[in-house]
């Protein structure tokens, strides 16, 4: 089993930034951010493995860096030129090869 603590999260206005990270309790191979706004879909945002490959959702590349730091195994998600439609609960999930584990997620709120 392993356990995922998220912080960050907030409420911020368009155009501002935040910053969410994900701690897990040991060494994970691929990690990443998810989001779900209700009555959708969760859907990916950002991804990154252990040897630094990533991945993005379409409409936040430019906008939100993933990053991780292998040493204390968390992910980061930086998250810059924050957009209304980036409201949303995000989720940290950590993915180790055929078993899938989601953090408790946090909100994420953009005002116009």
């Amino acid at each position: 089993q392993v356990q995922l603590v998220e912080s960050g999260g907030g409420l911020v206005q368009a155009g501002g930034s935040l910053r969410l990270s994900c701690a897990a309790s040991r060494s994970i191979f691929r990690m990443g951010w998810y989001r779900q706004v209700p009555g959708k879909q969760r859907e990916l945002v950002a991804a990154i493995t252990i040897g630094g490959s990533t991945n993005y959702a379409d409409s936040v590349k430019g906008r939100f860096t993933i990053s991780r730091d292998n040493a204390k195994n968390t992910v980061y998600l930086q998250m810059n030129s924050l957009k209304t439609e980036d409201t949303a609960v995000y989720y940290c999930n950590a993915q180790h090869f055929a078993y899938g584990y989601w953090g408790q997620g946090t909100q994420v709120t953009v005002s116009s």
